[in-house]
């Protein structure tokens, strides 16, 4: 089954996505960008909060929006956040001349990463190739400008299931996300991704504004409505030497 990934901005928020159906919860501040960073006592605060209740979904925190020449920035940052108890840290990849460099010296920094491709202009299959190849436990595809819509319109879904094979035939988990909604749930089950990150389609407004448990579990339910239409593709093995994954309940 596809798993829900939810983006909160706090600890009440975590404890909403948790007890709603969310299998995933990622420390996100929505004002600040496409992957908007909160401060590391407020990612801190989340996992406590999460585990005080007995909650054990991992915890994945994003680092901000930061450009790929900033390579020293980037580094500070992953290791900060690396620092506050979270399963993983998200990063975004833009296709750019530096991207190569920032991808090599995250895949050997010691933090457990997953790379976020930026696809508003398409996925740089180079670039995703170099990361499957690089040892990192999972990665996804979103999107920058959530006001231009769905990761379906910056993206063919042609070239999104290549993204989601080329990422079971290296056996690395893979995420979608991008101003997703309930709408989406049959492409994204055709698709068959390991989990599919939402934001915008569980708040009471847009997605700056409060998570609403009554649409997560509306959305949890038209996931597995859709879901049932579809087969199960079978899921990838652990990455080599990380068997931690699998009793975090990132690899099945």
């Amino acid at each position: 089954m596809i798993r829900l990934l939810v983006s909160v901005r706090s600890g009440a928020e975590a404890l909403v996505a948790a007890r709603g159906g969310a299998d995933f919860i990622d420390a996100k501040e929505p004002s600040r960008g496409a992957l908007g960073d909160l401060p590391p006592a407020t990612i801190r605060e989340i996992v406590e909060r999460l585990r005080d209740a007995g909650l054990q979904q991992p915890v994945s925190a994003t680092i901000g929006d930061v450009p790929m020449h900033a390579r020293a920035q980037i580094i500070e940052r992953v290791e900060a956040l690396g620092q506050c108890g979270v399963d993983y840290v998200k990063v975004g990849i833009i296709s750019d001349s530096d991207a190569p460099d920032v991808l090599d010296v995250l895949a050997h920094c010691g933090t457990p990463v997953v790379p976020v491709f930026i696809a508003d202009r398409g996925l740089d299959r180079a670039l995703v190739a170099q990361a499957l190849g690089s040892g990192f436990a999972g990665v996804m595809a979103d999107t920058a400008d959530k006001r231009a819509g769905s990761l379906f319109e910056s993206v063919s879904r042609v070239a999104l299931a290549q993204f989601v094979a080329q990422a079971r035939a290296a056996r690395v988990m893979v995420g979608l996300a991008g101003a997703l909604r309930v709408e989406h749930a049959s492409a994204l089950a055709a698709l068959a991704p390991d989990f599919a990150g939402f934001r915008s389609a569980v708040c009471a407004g847009d997605r700056s504004a409060a998570l609403d448990a009554v649409r997560l579990r509306a959305l949890a339910g038209a996931m597995r409505v859709a879901q049932a239409s579809y087969g199960r593709p079978k899921r990838p093995d652990p990455p080599r030497g990380d068997a931690s994954a699998a009793s975090q309940g990132l690899v099945s």
